[in-house]
């Protein structure tokens, strides 16, 4: 695995990224992205090239195959942690319904001592809120970059 970034590097490239539109399966700052997309532009930012060819995928992609297949990958890639251990610049990786896979992702942040989730949510541009305990709720699993 290629050496660590510093967590500020990968807020600031989760940050420069706020404002890009949602578009499913996109990922070009500026234009569009999903919240996969922002982890991948992030990727690019700060390691370069991707690490695997990303497929089409559909909304429903996990449900459909009842696999954790997002989990996956990013093991491949990332370091995983115990939910608990998250900090800022590390990836929260989201259950959105409580029996199906973990497919939502963003990157947490902080502001002051509060910890945020920079992420990209269907019908809105990447956004940067409070890691409340909406989204801690729904934490399934974490990785470091």
């Amino acid at each position: 695995m290629a050496t660590d970034i510093a967590p500020l590097e990968i807020i600031s490239a989760a940050r420069s990224w706020i404002g890009t539109p949602y578009r499913h399966q996109a990922s070009v700052k500026g234009a569009g992205c999903d919240c996969l997309g922002l982890l991948r532009g992030v990727w690019r930012a700060l390691r370069g090239e991707e690490p695997e060819d990303m497929p089409p995928y559909t909304a429903d992609w996990s449900e459909a195959s009842g696999t954790e297949s997002l989990r996956d990958a990013l093991a491949r890639h990332l370091t995983q942690v115990t939910p608990g251990q998250i900090a800022p610049g590390d990836v929260a990786l989201l259950r959105m319904a409580r029996h199906a896979p973990a497919k939502h992702c963003g990157i947490v942040a902080a502001s002051g001592d509060a910890l945020t989730l920079i992420h990209a949510c269907q019908n809105r541009s990447v956004r940067e809120e409070a890691f409340s305990s909406f989204w801690r709720a729904r934490l399934a699993y974490a990785f470091r970059m």
